[in-house]
Parts: structure tokens; C-alpha cells; sequence
């Protein structure tokens, strides 16, 4: 069994990346969507990157980009991943060699072709919003699932046992405002999440 990966999105301060990272977070996740309130700018997100300790990946994390913004942000970012949703990925021109983290919806129709890896989230991305879990234990059997939406402190051990994906990503859950990152609830959604990963294990070696 793989270590569980755990992101945590939508970092806009220094000090939260540097909170994730020493809480045990295998990645970290940066916005580039003016709409949302986690949205950073390519001088912000410069600067954001540095703090980053090697070891941790960084993710850039887009929702309908023009392909500019794509171009631009691998420019400034040089991400690890690149993630958007499937159908925004298959009209983008992404180099050889960037790896990208499909985002398949809850309720949507597969795409044909499925990645290893992807992403599985609700209907609307940093609203808070439930998955399908029934759904993600499905894909996960035969495939690299990352589980989103409407994770938090409190059930992310629940959605772990009950999908066993290949990693899980909060944004909202670990939020005290919109937008806004609480230290304290980074700290206790990765204890809680790495909890229930030494449990599995122990269960499946039993």
C-alpha cells in the first residue's frame, strides 16, 4: 500500500504552506482562478513557491483557463502537477513531460480515456460540497484516486475507509473564513487522515 497523499489547496500565506509541510502533507495546491478567493497572482505565487520544502509537491490548480494563464503560470510556477478538468485538459497545450491531475465530477459521465491518476470532486470546486464517495470507491479499485470535495477534520478518516483512495485533497475544510487557511485545522485534517492510514494498514496486514 502506497503512502497516502495528501494535499492541501488553495494556500495563499507562507506560513500555511510552512504548516502543511510540517504537518505532513505530501503537496501543496495554488489557485490561478480570478474568481475564487484563493486565487494568486504569478508575483504572489513566485513568492509562494519558495517557501515550499523540497520533497513536497507543488500543484497549480485551474478551473476554465485560457491557455495564456496555463503558459504563464508553468513559466513563473514550474509546478509538479498540473490539474484542470478533464475536458478543459484535452483542448490545452500542455509541454512534454508535465505531469497533470485530471479533475473527473461527481455526476459526470467518464471521459473515454481515464489517467492513472486523477482527481475526483463535487459538482463545484472549494464549496464545500460532498462528492460521490460510492462513486470514488468504484474508481479507485483500478485507478489512482485523489478524493475532494467536502473533506474536513471530522470525516476525512470516514471517506478514507470507505473509498481507500489513493490520496485525499481538502481546501474549505480546512478553512476558518473563505478563502482564509486555519493552521489549526491543517494540523488536525493531516493527523486525522495519516490516523486512518495507519489503520488500513494494520487492518490489511491482519
Amino acid at each position: 500500500m502506497a503512502p497516502l497523499w495528501i494535499k492541501i489547496c488553495g494556500l495563499r500565506t507562507a506560513g500555511a504552506v510552512e504548516a502543511a509541510a510540517a504537518a505532513g502533507a505530501s503537496a501543496v495546491g495554488f489557485v490561478f482562478h480570478a474568481a475564487s478567493p484563493r486565487n494568486l497572482s504569478l508575483d504572489e505565487a513566485r513568492v509562494l513557491q519558495r517557501a515550499v520544502p523540497f520533497g513536497i509537491e507543488r500543484v497549480a490548480v485551474f478551473l476554465h483557463p485560457s491557455q495564456a494563464l496555463v503558459d504563464a503560470v508553468l513559466e513563473a510556477v514550474a509546478p509538479d502537477w498540473l490539474q484542470a478538468d478533464a475536458g478543459d485538459l484535452a483542448s490545452l497545450s500542455v509541454p512534454t513531460g508535465q505531469r497533470v491531475l485530471p479533475v473527473l465530477r461527481s455526476g459526470d459521465a467518464l471521459p473515454g480515456a481515464l489517467a492513472v491518476r486523477c482527481l475526483l470532486e463535487s459538482a463545484r470546486s472549494g464549496m464545500g460540497e460532498r462528492a460521490d464517495w460510492r462513486a470514488a470507491a468504484r474508481l479507485a479499485r483500478d485507478r489512482q484516486v485523489v478524493l475532494a470535495g467536502g473533506l474536513d477534520p471530522a470525516n476525512v478518516a470516514e471517506a478514507i475507509r470507505t473509498v481507500r483512495p489513493f490520496g485525499v485533497d481538502v481546501s474549505s475544510g480546512v478553512e476558518r473564513e473563505r478563502g482564509v487557511k486555519d493552521v489549526a485545522l491543517i494540523r488536525e485534517f493531516i493527523r486525522a487522515a495519516r490516523e486512518a492510514e495507519q489503520a488500513l494498514i494494520v487492518e490489511e496486514s491482519s
